[in-house]
């Protein structure tokens, strides 16, 4: 019997790829004299290619693009203060987010989250998509001082929802900071499939966060 459901932030409950697009577009727009010189359609591609889907924390994206545009209206730091203030004005939840987690708060189950990234930049995010209330637990990994797939801040997290790895589930995205290292600890875990990625060994996959609540059911 499944106790406990944990998820990943982006590109699970959080749209990122597209969020980012969306933010970039509107960047470059509102900036527009900085970037004069740049055709948007390469900026965009550039900033995409640059921060890996995430995985490149913006300061070095901004100071790569800095260099390879030779900007010089705007600083690598102001680029990355704007990205800040302005991404979570641009986020976009996957389909069906709010109805899946209702569905599980209804069932009385014990819901947290862990996500890897900067805190205040995450909570923004989290809060911008109206679920932070859904959650009995957020673990970020800049404030717990560890971040996926190290085991302890799964193990943290189970611990402070109060419910074993053996009755505990984790959804995520990514096939080791999720999958893997969720299995790792004992949980059974969901991979939300992700283009980056063809075939990853999980209990199940789904495509929907519809589907949870189905593949809950079936447990």
């Amino acid at each position: 019997m499944i106790t406990g459901v944990l998820f990943d932030l982006d590109g699970t409950l959080l749209n990122r790829d597209e969020s980012v697009r969306r933010f970039i577009d509107n960047q470059y727009d509102r900036l527009g004299s900085v970037f004069s010189h740049i055709p948007k359609e390469e900026y965009v591609k550039s900033f995409l290619k640059l921060e890996n889907h995430g995985y490149v924390w913006k300061d070095k994206v901004y100071k790569q693009l800095i260099e390879y545009f030779k900007i010089t209206e705007i600083s690598s730091c102001e680029l990355l203060q704007d990205y800040i203030v302005e991404f979570r004005n641009f986020c976009v939840p996957f389909p069906h987010l709010l109805w899946m987690l209702q569905e599980l708060n209804g069932r009385n189950l014990r819901i947290g989250m862990i996500t890897n990234g900067k805190s205040e930049f995450q909570m923004e995010n989290i809060r911008a998509l109206g679920i932070e209330r859904y959650f009995h637990t957020i673990l970020i990994s800049e404030r717990e001082g560890i971040k996926k797939p190290d085991p302890r801040i799964f193990n943290r997290a189970l611990e402070r929802l109060g419910v074993s790895a053996s009755q505990s589930v984790f959804i995520g995205d990514h096939p080791e900071n999720d999958v893997w290292a969720a299995k790792h600890v004992g949980m059974k875990a969901i991979w939300k499939r992700h283009f980056q990625w063809d075939i990853v060994e999980a209990d199940s996959i789904i495509d929907d966060l519809a589907e949870i609540p189905v593949k809950l059911d079936e447990w």
